[in-house]
């Protein structure tokens, strides 16, 4: 069973806007992060898709005096901390190549994460269900999909429900649950959150997913951030 979200890069990019030159003309600047995430998904996600892998979250948040461009990627068979390297790598060269072509993306100082997906990430697409197959995973069923005869449940209202992927494809997913094997198509069913279970990755041999990021692979050199600049103005 793949492990996730323990991968990262993290890699310092300071991006000031006026050098010798002054201020570079072009790209969104001030505070439109919603308009520096739609220009940044622009240039990441084909480098991304290129290297074989899915761009699965890009967001930009303000961390103190700098920006913070978080990079969420994966792919069949998960993403191990060399491809999270080689992948950060790849999108640091193509937002260097961008902002000499069109001027600034990011505005002043910027922090570029890359990382792989964690297990709280929603399962929201065929390719997340896919991707967990073998894992309890708690949905919940809307109303609309709800089955007759289902012990303990409202008539007409959504209900929650628990099981085992044994299976999923691009029409729907298939769930081990304690009432037998049910499947059900996608929009039956709203986003997915992957269970934890210690006892079953204890059976397996494989690391506690949630346990301190001792295989994290973090680089960054730019200035700390003070204590007192906290995370804000996040736009997902």
């Amino acid at each position: 069973m793949t492990q996730r979200g323990r991968a990262t890069r993290s890699t310092g990019r300071p991006r000031d806007g006026a050098g010798p030159r002054g201020p570079r003309e072009g790209g969104p600047r001030g505070g439109d992060l919603a308009a520096r995430r739609t220009r940044l998904r622009t240039v990441i996600e084909p480098v991304v898709n290129g290297a074989g892998y899915d761009l699965e979250d890009l967001s930009v948040s303000r961390a103190g005096r700098r920006h913070v461009v978080r990079v969420i990627v994966d792919r069949d068979g998960g993403i191990d901390l060399d491809a999270v390297a080689d992948v950060s790598r790849a999108v640091s060269t193509a937002l260097d190549a961008a902002e000499e072509a069109d001027g600034d993306i990011v505005a002043g100082e910027y922090q570029l994460e890359v990382s792989s997906p964690g297990v709280d990430r929603p399962l929201t697409l065929p390719r997340h269900w896919r991707r967990n197959v073998g894992r309890l995973v708690k949905v919940t069923v809307r109303a609309a999909a709800s089955l007759p005869g289902q012990r303990g449940e409202e008539p007409g209202g959504d209900r929650q429900l628990t099981g085992r992927v044994v299976g999923a494809d691009d029409d729907g997913v298939q769930l081990e649950t304690d009432d037998g094997r049910t499947s059900w198509a996608y929009a039956q069913l709203g986003p997915g959150r992957v269970q934890v279970e210690f006892t079953r990755l204890a059976e397996l041999g494989e690391p506690d997913e949630l346990d301190d990021a001792d295989d994290t692979d973090e680089f960054d050199d730019s200035d700390d951030i003070d204590d007192e600049d906290d995370v804000e103005d996040e736009e997902r």
